[in-house]
């Protein structure tokens, strides 16, 4: 008896492997991800921004990036004794003005850069639903823990995410025609605003993305089907029961291996783990005979690992 209804998943034909370069961005669910990916040391930069949740946000700051639009004292704010961006996530947020400006201008040139030499492109939308800035007339990508007054509330039509995707695709080709983009929905239920509207904003996101398939080398990743339709169950998700746990993430991991992650690197990625494994563990006695061959094994590893790859750092 099968108790599983299985989404059938097909190998990419672009796959990543231990030369790939690597751009992540958007949702918290890209985080996740990421970490998995940086966790088996693949090469790559993760949401620089910090944490992105819907498309004008991540088109907005992949414009600046490409065009060297650099940040300056008209686009920080100050608010709750700290300097913020409404383009950057609170991570970014710094109580020096001079700081914050310095590491939103790094966050831009390191996305630049790696905008040039990616390989992979991986974008993960988290929601439609987006806040409008009443005093600037512009889109957020954080509220920063603004009054809510000061923002409208809206939803992006299917038409306005396919435009936004559309411009992301186009400025990321005008300087990198070889990217390889990988768009894929967050799991993770934005229910605060409500569950139906959850629903419509995930449905709006998907859509969009299936209109854009055909713009060349782009694919879909079902990060949300696999966690509502696989792991239908409460089980897997933590006490908030909004995000995947972490038996949800392995999971859907596991899967981005199978259909993104180059069979011939399933070797390096068991070493690389045993050692990272070995790294996180605590002896008792770590002045014993027993402990300090284990040392001497995991330096070898290491070393074998280094000499194949000599990128990869521990």
């Amino acid at each position: 008896m099968n108790l599983l209804t299985e989404i059938p998943l097909s190998r990419a034909q672009n796959s990543i492997d231990y030369s790939s370069q690597l751009l992540l961005l958007g949702s918290c669910f890209s985080e996740n991800i990421g970490a998995k990916l940086a966790y088996y040391k693949f090469q790559g930069l993760q949401n620089p921004f910090g944490i992105l949740f819907h498309p004008l946000a991540i088109e907005k700051l992949i414009q600046k990036s490409v065009n060297q639009d650099l940040f300056a004292e008209e686009d920080v704010f100050h608010e709750n004794e700290q300097w913020h961006s409404f383009d950057a996530h609170s991570s970014l947020s710094n109580p020096s003005k001079e700081e914050i400006i310095k590491c939103l201008n790094d966050a831009l040139n390191s996305t630049a850069a790696q905008l040039k030499k990616a390989s992979h492109i991986i974008i993960t939308l988290g929601t439609g639903w987006v806040y409008r800035n009443k005093s600037s007339n512009q889109v957020v990508a954080n509220c920063h823990k603004v009054p809510q007054s000061n923002f409208t509330k809206e939803l992006l039509s299917v038409y306005e995410v396919v435009e936004s995707l559309k411009r992301t695709i186009g400025l990321i080709q005008s300087v990198n025609p070889s990217a390889q983009f990988i768009f894929t929905v967050s799991p993770v239920r934005h229910l605060k605003g409500g569950f139906v509207e959850n629903q419509l904003s995930k449905s709006h996101l998907i859509s969009a993305i299936h209109n854009v398939l055909d713009e060349g080398e782009i694919s879909y990743f079902p990060s949300y089907e696999l966690m509502m339709d696989e792991l239908r169950d409460y089980r897997f998700y933590t006490k908030d029961m909004i995000h995947p746990n972490e038996v949800a993430i392995d999971y859907i991991w596991e899967k981005f291996v199978e259909v993104w992650i180059a069979p011939n690197v399933s070797t390096t990625m068991k070493k690389i783990e045993k050692i990272q494994q070995g790294v996180s563990h605590r002896s008792f006695n770590e002045k014993s005979v027993q402990h300090q061959k284990f040392l001497l094994k995991l330096n070898v590893l290491k070393s074998e690992i280094q000499k194949e790859y000599p990128h990869i750092e521990f």
